[in-house]
């Protein structure tokens, strides 16, 4: 299953009840005007493989919940104003083959 509201304008922060979507493999949200932090109910998407994100207006860290994200094989965050450490329960994922994060302001 997927998700792709991409380009679409959205404004607001990513709802915490997409974390009740069990089955989705994909979920894209990029390019549009997102704002607030990523929620961390997005670490219950255990199925997901690919989660887009980028050129959004999203703040804050990048929560350690995406860690237990064990199929993610596809993560990009690029183009958005997030701070803080990169947050190394991101090296928990293994299947994990493209990592997107420039263009923020992570150290």
């Amino acid at each position: 299953d997927f998700l792709s509201l991409s380009s679409n304008m959205l404004t607001g922060s990513i709802p915490s009840q997409l974390g009740q979507l069990q089955n989705l493999e994909s979920l894209y949200l990029h390019e549009n005007m997102l704002t607030g932090h990523i929620t961390s109910h997005l670490g219950d998407l255990t199925m997901l493989d690919h989660l887009y994100l980028y050129n959004n207006m999203l703040t804050g860290s990048i929560p350690s919940q995406l860690g237990q994200l064990q199929n993610l094989g596809f993560l990009s965050l690029f183009g958005n104003e997030l701070t803080g450490p990169i947050s190394s329960h991101l090296g928990d994922l293994t299947m994990l083959s493209e990592l997107h994060l420039y263009n923020n302001m992570l150290t």
